[in-house]
C-alpha cells in the first residue's frame, strides 16, 4: 500500500457523494432506496474514499470498504445494547442507530458491486489498450 492521490476515483467520490446526499435526502418516503441501496452504494462510496488515498489492490480496498461497513453495524449493535445515543442528528443519519441484518446484506451486495465495476473497468481498459 502507497499513499496517493487519485484524481479519477476522487472525482468519482464526489458524484457518489452527491448521490448518496439525494438518496438521504429524498428517500425518506422509500424505505428500500434509502435504507438498503443506500447502503449497497456506502460501501462503494468507501472504496472511493480509500481508493482516492491508497494505491493497492481492489480486493484490498474493497474488503476495507466491506469491512467499514460491518464496524459501522457493529457499533449500532453495540450502542444499543450499552443504550449509548449519538447526540448529533446528522451522525445519526450518516451512521445510522438501529442495527438490521439487512444492512450486512447490503455491505455484501456492494462489495459484490465494487468488484464487479472494477473487474468490468478493467477489461474496458485492456479492449481500449490502455
Amino acid at each position: 500500500m502507497i499513499l496517493t492521490f487519485n484524481k479519477r476515483a476522487f472525482a468519482a467520490l464526489l458524484a457518489v457523494t452527491a448521490l448518496e446526499a439525494l438518496i438521504a435526502t429524498l428517500g425518506a418516503p422509500y424505505p428500500f432506496l434509502r435504507g438498503f441501496v443506500g447502503d449497497v452504494v456506502a460501501v462503494g462510496w468507501a472504496y472511493l474514499v480509500y481508493r482516492s488515498f491508497i494505491r493497492a489492490e481492489v480486493l484490498t480496498l474493497a474488503l476495507a470498504a466491506l469491512f467499514t461497513g460491518y464496524a459501522v453495524e457493529l457499533g449500532q449493535y453495540l450502542a444499543r445494547q450499552f443504550g449509548w445515543r449519538l447526540e448529533q442528528p446528522l451522525l445519526r443519519v450518516i451512521l445510522g442507530s438501529v442495527p438490521d441484518w439487512w444492512d450486512m446484506l447490503a455491505y455484501t451486495v456492494g462489495f459484490a458491486l465494487v468488484l464487479a465495476l472494477a473487474a468490468w473497468n478493467r477489461r474496458g481498459a485492456a479492449l481500449r489498450g490502455a
